[in-house]
């Protein structure tokens, strides 16, 4: 309401939003951000209703995926494609300057990915099954939503997949653990840098520092870092600085080494923290909800500012666990967000995974235990990896089918009348220029000839200064060119238009042999332009001669993508299918389903 009473205001120009994610985490966004910039245009298309607006761009996909439990399968229907993308594009931008990194091509560190997986401990392989029971019992109603739900189990779930310990602390501390690797990398590169004094950050969303004496994950990677001999005023928890003059003094210790272990969590340390100067390493303890709280840790080390070359990006994930659930959500929401924030023009409908979304889905493959599970997410990203090889061949094939049959055809036909309007031109020049270079060719303005240079140039000079109006007029002819003079209001000067069979243009200036010069060493550039459009004849006549071969290949790969498809095939068969959930249409239903049934019967409204 208050958008549109500034737009009422202002006639549409009195609200400015800038965000680098204003897609996070569901489709709907995109039409809230559409509602608050551009609801004149939603009304005037009959798109101002969600309803409406989700029918004629949005469409619901069914596809089978990873249980949150982390052992079978389900089949699920959500919003995961756009169909009319090039309408919806061409809407939201007329509202959206969108830049991303492959646009400004920002002087910052090159990442190098690296993804940890650990094994899980049979206290954890036991636990993730009765996970699964749990679940099966909530799915088929066997079991009251207040007592236990899949909210409750997620939790778990993630937890479990972070440390056993926080299901139980009595439970031991594993030495193969997520912990315990992280804690051994993280001391690695603590030493490796310790001349220059390079700093690393932690994220972990799943445990805060504590001071009564229970499990932290906090506490305990900060506690063996010290006794691995790294001192403690050189590893901080965020959570300590609780206001904006601490926050800035640690900020600071970490600009300049002092404190080179950072630790904290999305929501403390993923948007607004400036450190990155000496960052050379940044963790993922855990997995979070949303792609743009990934792109947000990732954002505090590779950014501007960083005096490193090269940084590491490592994510740790636990085989079998509630990780490559947690990693498929991030891949399908993923999915939509990069059909829009995206500086290629778009195609009439996607629904392939972009690079970020695959590299999601190959975290989502490590963390799968299960052979056939594991074998049929490889499958997921090589068929989606081939099918995306596929069309781009196939948009490049119809791209030349269409050169071939216009566009080469008609730049073959430009470029000869551009060669035969040269010779013509030269030709003429020619035979009105003196053998004799030395000797100033004759020039005619306003019906008198010239035959001195200084006499020409002053001519043309006060030509200038008899101009009453911009627009050309005929100013008279030289070797064999006619010419035309005008004033251009934008560059402020007079142009002199050579005219044969093409058009040459000479910017005037304010010295009257210089003009002269200045026309003939534009008429002496023809022989060089003739050139210069023989080369591209010949180049466009190879291409078209190319395109002609290249067209009729098949895709090269379309073998590999047919047995590949099928075996995708065998293995959805072999997987556990009858488990199958409602019909839900975005992400947030992991959430929904865990609300507790209400007592009362109420009414539908």
């Amino acid at each position: 309401m208050k958008c549109r009473y500034l737009d009422e205001l202002t006639g549409g120009k009195g609200v400015i939003f800038a965000t680098g994610t204003p897609i996070s985490n569901s489709m709907t966004e995109l039409y809230t951000m559409q509602r608050y910039l551009q609801y004149g245009a939603l009304e005037k298309s009959n798109l101002q209703h969600f309803d409406a607006w989700a029918s004629t761009f949005g469409e619901t996909v069914s596809a089978i995926e990873l249980a949150p439990e982390g052992n079978g399968y389900r089949m699920k229907t959500r919003f995961a494609k756009f169909y009319n993308l090039p309408e919806l594009m061409m809407m939201f931008r007329e509202v959206a300057d969108i830049q991303t990194a492959d646009m400004l091509n920002l002087p910052v560190p090159e990442a190098e990915y690296r993804v940890i997986h650990v094994k899980p401990s049979q206290m954890q392989k036991e636990m993730v099954e009765e996970l699964g029971n749990r679940a099966e019992r909530v799915r088929n109603g066997m079991v009251d939503p207040a007592s236990d739900n899949m909210l409750l189990i997620t939790n778990d779930g993630r937890k479990l997949a972070l440390d056993q310990r926080l299901a139980n602390e009595m439970l031991p501390d594993e030495p193969g653990s997520k912990i315990n690797v992280c804690v051994e990398e993280v001391y690695k590169f603590w030493e490796e840098g310790r001349e220059k004094k390079l700093t690393q950050l932690l994220f972990c969303d799943l445990s805060t520092p504590k001071n009564d004496g229970t499990f932290s994950v906090y506490n305990d990677i900060r506690d063996k870092l010290v006794a691995k001999g790294i001192p403690p005023e050189e590893i901080a928890f965020i959570h300590h600085a609780d206001t904006d003059a601490k926050k800035k003094e640690l900020f600071s210790k970490v600009r300049r080494g002092a404190v080179r272990v950072l630790m904290g969590s999305t929501f403390k340390m993923g948007a607004g923290m400036n450190v990155q100067d000496l960052i050379v390493a940044s963790h993922d303890l855990d997995v979070p909800w949303r792609p743009r709280d990934l792109q947000q840790r990732l954002g505090r080390t590779v950014r501007q500012g960083n005096t490193n070359k090269k940084v590491a990006i490592i994510r740790y994930v636990t085989e079998g666990t509630f990780d490559a659930f947690l990693y498929q959500v991030i891949e399908n929401k993923q999915k939509f967000i990069s059909q829009i924030m995206t500086s290629k023009s778009p195609a009439r409908s996607m629904e392939d995974v972009d690079e970020a979304a695959l590299s999601y889905a190959e975290i989502k493959a490590l963390a799968t235990g299960n052979v056939h599970i594991k074998e049929k997410m490889e499958l997921d990203i090589q068929v989606s990896k081939l099918q995306l090889l596929k069309q781009s061949f196939l948009s490049q094939k119809y791209e030349m089918e269409n050169n071939i049959a216009k566009d080469f055809p008609k730049d073959i036909k430009e470029q000869e009348q551009h060669i035969t309007a040269y010779e013509l031109d030269m030709a003429q020049i020619e035979g009105h220029t003196p053998s004799e270079r030395s000797v100033f060719p004759t020039m005619q303005i306003n019906g008198r000839t010239y035959q001195e240079k200084k006499e020409a140039g002053q001519a043309l000079l006060d030509a200038c200064k008899a101009m009453k109006s911009p627009e050309g007029v005929p100013l008279g002819a030289y070797r064999g060119l006619q010419m035309e003079l005008s004033y251009d209001s934008f560059m402020m000067g007079f142009i002199v238009a050579l005219k044969g069979k093409q058009t040459y243009h000479v910017t005037l200036g304010e010295d009257l042999y210089g003009n002269i010069t200045r026309i003939d060493h534009e008429i002496d550039k023809i022989p060089d332009r003739l050139e210069q459009c023989r080369e591209y004849l010949k180049t466009l006549q190879i291409q078209l001669e190319t395109a002609k071969k290249e067209v009729k290949k098949e895709f090269p790969k379309e073998q590999e993508l047919s047995e590949k498809v099928a075996r995708l095939g065998e293995l959805n068969a072999l997987l556990d299918m009858d488990k199958k959930d409602k019909v839900l249409l975005d992400e947030t239903a992991e959430i929904k389903e865990a609300e507790p049934k209400r007592k009362k019967t109420e009414r539908e409204r």
